[in-house]
């Protein structure tokens, strides 16, 4: 996962570790080593374990999962190619406009925070219920507005409402899986949040090319999140173990009458201050106090901000460049979710064994965290060199293929670095991972909203070459950030207060 690319993309990795824990806290009712002997656990090859369901089931929630995130990523954004026709009904600016963006992804700043604790408390099925069914509402009211303020309102409170399945899908892939099939199934999951955006503006481009409402595009929104909130209602089971043990232990009271049998959610007791600091005030205490994690969530916020910057970028150098209608505009951006998919075989096929063999050279200790920079180091060089060439092949005598290409390799080099950056993050900061990532998909989403905001003054006030080569500039500065932390990240975990660390010499990287 988390948080989303966690996009969101937060989210795919936020409770890998205490699905780990989880692994460890399981054990069988009659287990006579547990202290507490009426601590209720799932017995050896329990089918209520979703950990012991059958292959294709894990594979059917995994792809579900993903398609829950490619709705919401997809919705964020759809109304891209609109901008100009809500400019024209409503008389706005293009800033105004482009807020039906930005407002969505700043829901994801909010809805992270909320919907990942409420799932740990009541379970990933009803929040996934509730929180669709009322983003889906929201899509309605898009449809139904009469003036550009209720649809920017309702844009914020969809993007909040669709953040649920970015905290709560990549947690429930963490449920089912075992810690060897997960990094597989993540990354292959790992698609959908670089997917869904890259989708959005080939639909809206065909229904402005088409000369339908633009209330149409939300009511396919709606179309979209009705069909998935039905398959979430109709076989989307409950993944979260200690829900699932607390309803055993309720059962097993109510067969035995003996009131001492409990699940461990049900020993946890939490007051209201407590829980509202560890929603809201930890993940920040625990970002502010660490340079490495300041350091990892302004690259991540920085790459994730590029994205939807394109949104305004590709416009200017497509529709007006090369005199593209909006229908084949939108085509432009489908080299962004292929070169996540081959992003995604590049890691399985060449990534993810390496840190197999890395894992069995190590046991029994753990791989140590820098290892999983590699991968960010490889693909940091290539989104750097991605902007420079998207800025010198923006020339409208060049060729329309040489700028469209560069979002190949931009796709596949964001997806790898997230992929790098969010497992280093959930390995470096073990305990405290759903905090340090729920603050850097908080940042990073600002990021995504902000962007887009100055993304045209600067392209038409630098021109399409030098903007896109300012953003090169940046990603260059930046570029050593992984690098840096696989040298000196061992030292700097040894004297970090959230980020476990044994003795240097056995924490090197090599």
């Amino acid at each position: 996962m988390t948080d989303s690319p966690r996009v969101s993309t937060q989210t795919l990795f936020t409770q890998t570790e205490q699905s780990n824990k989880e692994d460890t806290s399981t054990t069988a009712l009659e287990n006579k080593s547990n202290p507490d002997s009426f601590l209720v656990g799932f017995d050896e090859g329990d089918s209520a374990n979703p950990k012991n369901w059958s292959f294709a089931k894990k594979w059917y929630l995994t792809l579900t999962a993903g398609l829950l995130v490619l709705n919401a990523t997809f919705s964020s954004s759809a109304p891209s190619s609109l901008v100009p026709t809500f400019m024209k009904e409503f008389g706005i600016s293009q800033e105004v406009g482009t807020l039906t963006i930005s407002l969505f992804v700043c829901g994801y700043c909010v809805g992270p925070l909320i919907w990942g604790p409420l799932s740990e408390q009541y379970g990933r099925r009803p929040i996934f219920i509730i929180s669709f069914f009322i983003y889906m509402c929201f899509q309605i009211g898009c449809a139904l507005s009469q003036n550009i303020a209720s649809i920017l309102i309702f844009r914020f409170l969809g993007g909040t409402f669709a953040a649920a399945p970015l905290a709560n899908s990549g947690a429930l892939i963490s449920d089912i899986w075992d810690a060897k099939g997960r990094g597989t199934a993540l990354a292959i999951f790992t698609v959908a949040p670089f997917a869904g955006p890259g989708i959005g503006p080939i639909v809206s481009g065909y229904l402005v090319l088409g000369g339908v409402s633009w209330r149409w595009l939300f009511w396919i929104l709606t179309i979209f999140a009705g069909v998935c909130w039905l398959q979430i209602v109709f076989t989307i089971p409950e993944t979260y173990s200690p829900v699932l043990l607390a309803k055993k232990a309720k059962e097993i009271r109510k067969r035995t009458g003996d009131e001492r049998y409990h699940a461990a959610i049900e020993s946890q007791s939490m007051t209201l201050s407590q829980r509202v600091e560890s929603i809201f005030a930890r993940p920040f205490k625990v970002l502010f106090r660490e340079p490495m994690l300041i350091a990892l969530t302004l690259y991540m916020s920085f790459v994730y901000g590029c994205i939807y910057l394109l949104f305004e970028a590709y416009p200017i150098v497509f529709t007006k460049g090369h005199n593209l209608n909006a229908g084949v505009s939108g085509l432009v951006f489908l080299p962004l979710p292929i070169g996540g998919f081959l992003a995604v075989a590049t890691y399985i096929l060449f990534f993810n064994p390496s840190y197999e063999r890395k894992a069995q050279e190590c046991a029994p200790n753990p791989v140590p965290p820098e290892f999983r920079l590699r991968v960010a180091m490889v693909s940091a060089p290539f989104f750097t060199i991605s902007f420079f060439w998207f800025a010198w092949t923006s020339f409208p005598s060049i060729s329309i293929w040489a700028p469209m290409m560069s979002g190949a390799l931009l796709g596949w080099s964001i997806c790898l670095m997230f992929l790098a950056l969010f497992n280093y993050i959930i390995d470096a900061y073990l305990a405290v991972a759903a905090s340090a990532l729920a603050a850097s998909t908080v940042v990073r989403s600002l990021f995504g909203a902000g962007f887009p905001l100055f993304a045209t003054q600067m392209y038409d006030r630098l021109g399409p070459e030098w903007a896109s080569t300012l953003l090169g500039f940046i990603a260059l500065i930046m570029m050593p950030i992984p690098f840096v932390l696989s040298r000196y990240g061992p030292a700097l975990r040894f004297k970090s207060k959230y980020a476990p660390s044994g003795p240097l010499l056995s924490s090197s990287p090599a």
